[in-house]
């Protein structure tokens, strides 16, 4: 069953606190495991990278085939449906829009001392995108990833998709191609984060690499980071849903559930001011997990690390939140705008009982590729600003050193490096002599 809280018990900070310090992720000893795979990808290529493929994905490869054909390409996506495609395109319609309008814009100017600086943003010249296979293969994802890469302007893109059983999702390989990503390789797990940082005989690094994946990509990022860039480490899905009695239980119920579904270890919470309503929406949940095609996921999710919270106003729901710092946030009262506006911590906010999260994993616009975790106090979602590097600039006349100058050399002095302030003596020097 999941968990049941209300704020007016005596025990219920020590009960809360141990809700936010439940342990979801997947068992850390995966991290020995993944250390060993890098290793023997960065000692021996594309043997391991198919060795590996095979063991694991039993799909049998070579150096040629590592990567889909652009004909493989052109057949997979001629297998979607017309209405499949239009929702495909639609997306990334809306997506390349919403993204299109965080291009950063360069700066430059002379400050009070003549000094004239400035910043400006280039992409990264390669990037690798990360995208789940088996039962969580989603074209969303790819969408999300490439198209903020693309906007930023990132030359060299491309995906690793692992095909267990050489299995294809074709709306992944289409998702691809609308996304402008001519390169997919048909692998996955920590060996493809291995390929992409590394580089094989056949695969070229990249400089960043961006996409969920299972506990072992993500501790295979993990390890790369710093080698390459990356967006995050992704844990188990989450939403938080706050909600007034006004709402229809099943939709609260159903939106619960989509989150639920994702995972066994997926987080579901509802925080609410009215006690009966909460029991409604777990007698809606009850019911719809006697159909739903997931239910032995979702079920297991919400009996596990499902939560029902009741507050006694909305000053402690929003108080809640910014301690939960959901990765996604629904705000379904009559006073949404308001706590939304009130809202510090959350990778993404829905705002309205018609506007279910679902629309955000799909055709919303802004990136589904969210912080987990509670890692919303401190970090964002992806965006087109994760594919770009900002450089400043700086230009000295001689004036500008004349007057700044000699308190660089100072400063320095007084840490000890004499070569620092002998640089800006020799220019000062020269100066002064004319």
């Amino acid at each position: 069953m999941p968990i049941f809280l209300s704020t007016a018990d005596a025990d219920f900070d020590l009960r809360f606190a141990g809700l936010l310090d439940a342990k979801r992720e997947a068992d850390a000893g995966v991290d020995a495991e993944v250390a060993a795979i890098l290793a023997e990808v960065a000692a021996h290529g594309d043997a391991a990278v198919i060795e590996m493929t095979a063991r694991w994905d039993r799909l049998t490869l070579t150096p040629q085939t590592l990567a889909y054909s652009q004909g493989e390409i052109d057949a997979a996506a001629a297998r979607v449906s017309p209405q499949d495609r239009a929702a495909l395109e639609l997306a990334a319609a809306r997506i390349r829009a919403y993204h299109e309008r965080q291009i950063p814009a360069d700066a430059g100017w002379t400050d009070a001392a003549g000094v004239q600086l400035g910043w400006r943003w280039t992409p990264v010249a390669a990037a690798g995108l990360y995208v789940p296979g088996g039962l969580a293969s989603y074209p969303s994802s790819v969408l999300m990833n490439a198209i903020p890469a693309r906007v930023a302007g990132v030359e060299r893109l491309v995906i690793c998709a692992p095909t267990p059983d050489g299995v294809v999702n074709p709306m992944v390989l289409l998702a691809a191609r609308l996304a402008g990503v001519n390169t997919v390789y048909r692998i996955g797990g920590a060996q493809a984060i291995a390929a992409l940082a590394y580089g094989t005989q056949t695969i070229r690094p990249v400089d960043k690499i961006t996409g969920p994946g299972n506990a072992w990509v993500a501790a295979a990022k993990r390890r790369v980071f710093g080698r390459v860039g990356i967006d995050m480490i992704a844990g188990p899905s989450e939403i938080l849903v706050i909600a007034d009695a006004a709402n229809d239980p099943d939709w609260i119920a159903l939106d619960l559930l989509a989150q639920a579904e994702h995972d066994a270890t997926a987080q579901a919470m509802l925080i609410t001011t009215d006690a009966a309503f909460g029991a409604e929406v777990t007698a809606a949940i009850d019911r719809r997990l006697e159909t739903l095609e997931r239910r032995a996921i979702a079920g297991a999710s919400w009996r596990d690390h499902g939560a029902v919270i009741v507050v006694r106003d909305w000053d402690e729901a929003v108080a809640l939140s910014d301690r939960i710092a959901p990765e996604h946030l629904e705000l379904c009262t009559a006073n949404a705008d308001d706590l939304a506006a009130r809202v510090r911590h959350a990778g993404a906010i829905f705002i309205g009982a018609l506007t279910p999260e679902a629309i955000g994993d799909y055709v919303g616009g802004p990136n589904h590729v969210l912080p987990t975790s509670r890692s919303a106090r401190f970090s964002s979602g992806l965006s087109v600003l994760d594919f770009m590097k900002r450089t400043t600039t700086a230009r000295m006349t001689p004036a500008a050193l004349a007057a700044i100058g000699p308190a660089a050399e100072r400063l320095a002095r007084s840490e000890g490096l004499e070569a620092h302030g002998l640089s800006v003596r020799a220019r000062l020097d020269r100066l002064n002599e004319g």
